[in-house]
């Protein structure tokens, strides 16, 4: 940690412990010392870590080829482009290396396909205060949380932020100038507040009226996370376009962009690209998650867990009412919110062996692996209990 602090960008507020090795819910750090990660990289080992199916096909992969370029084809980056497709109903998938990649594509997405219709000046993209998708300049101007945004100043034009869940302020936001809207099915670092029933469906609709592309920021909420591949099809829509990561690769640097076959048109050679995307070694993991969390079973069992857990959460809110002011959630994406700064809890709780973070100031996130079982589940509610009450 001494060479860390002397020679990384002190850019992160990192917890004080060197992580060295895991194994589905649980890792150990350089001292020996075991915690229950009820965390999973925030939201991104949905299988656990070192899984034993990504470990044998990413090590397979290794002994014969890692990277290519995308002036090639590669047969793990097909065949996880037909997975995905298959999975989401979309008909076409653009490999980045991370969720702000991703968003960078839909954003650019967004723009090229109004202009391809016709509409120059079509390049506004509406999004939502408290929202997150990311840390380039451009998709830190379209996060709605100006504590990002500090600094950096000019930020680029073309974004306007409005209330979550307000249909009515989306509507009186559209105007001459918008191309899109982006919207998180769940805004995890904005404390893991999930849109209102039937948000996601009326704002399809109202793109449908007024010539929008409606695109998904899916990068905490997709592959699994919700009990739904994607947590837009808890609302049965189909979107223009979505932005995938984190879980994707199970712990391996790998982003998406999906979108319709008419909106990818507008992409044509020399429009957009990435060296890395869609590498061999990532796009052999992706296709190991991909294979797991489309298995009907594993959903239920995310929608099982996350429910049991969920249970056992607000129970403890019940015993602790002065401490924790709301448990909710939606499958393995869980926030618990406190009436105090949530900092000086996941220190506790580390000390216990629990590792956690916070989404916010106040709330607590929980995003467990889908492998987890009752029992960790269990000791991950005692553990907190232990923390909140000292």
């Amino acid at each position: 940690m001494e060479k860390a602090k002397a020679h990384l960008l002190q850019n992160y507020k990192q917890q004080p412990i060197v992580l060295e090795r895991g194994l589905g819910s649980r890792v150990w750090d350089a001292e020996g010392r075991e915690y229950l990660d009820l965390l999973g990289g925030i939201a991104t080992c949905g299988l656990g870590h070192c899984h034993p199916e990504v470990v044998a096909a990413v090590r397979s992969q290794l002994e014969k080829l890692w990277h290519v370029s995308n002036v090639f084809y590669s047969e793990p980056q097909i065949e996880l482009a037909g997975r995905l497709t298959a999975a989401s109903g979309l008909q076409r998938a653009f490999f980045c290396n991370s969720g702000a990649e991703a968003n960078e594509a839909l954003i650019k997405l967004a723009r090229k396909v109004q202009k391809d219709r016709g509409n120059p000046d079509r390049y506004e993209i509406i999004t939502f205060e408290n929202s997150f998708h990311g840390r380039t300049l451009a998709t830190v101007t379209a996060t709605g949380q100006t504590k990002y945004q500090k600094g950096f100043e000019p930020l680029p034009a073309g974004f306007t932020h409005v209330p979550y869940g307000d249909l009515e302020a989306v509507k009186k936001a559209v105007g001459p100038n918008t191309a899109a809207i982006l919207v998180e099915p769940i805004q995890g670092e904005g404390g893991v507040r999930s849109a209102p029933a039937g948000f996601l469906k009326a704002l399809r609709a109202l793109c449908d009226e007024k010539g929008l592309l409606l695109l998904v920021d899916e990068i905490q909420t997709g592959m699994g996370r919700t009990g739904k591949v994607f947590a837009y099809q808890h609302e049965d829509i189909l979107p223009d376009g979505i932005s995938l990561a984190k879980s994707l690769g199970n712990g391996l640097p790998i982003g998406a962009m999906l979108c319709t076959e008419e909106a990818g048109k507008s992409l044509v050679p020399g429009t957009h690209g990435s060296t890395f995307g869609g590498n061999l070694i990532a796009a052999t993991a992706a296709n190991v998650v991909l294979r797991k969390v489309t298995d009907p079973q594993m959903l239920r069992d995310v929608t099982q867990k996350g429910d049991y857990f969920l249970s056992r959460l607000r129970e403890l809110q019940g015993r602790l009412p002065t401490v924790v002011k709301e448990a909710r959630g939606h499958g393995l994406l869980i926030g618990v919110e406190l009436f105090q700064d949530a900092a000086p809890y996941i220190a506790k709780c580390r000390e216990l062996g629990l590792l956690l973070n916070a989404a916010g100031e106040k709330t607590l996130r929980f995003a467990p692996a889908y492998t987890v079982t009752h029992d960790e589940l269990d000791q991950g509610v005692r553990l907190l209990e232990r923390a909140l009450k000292s």
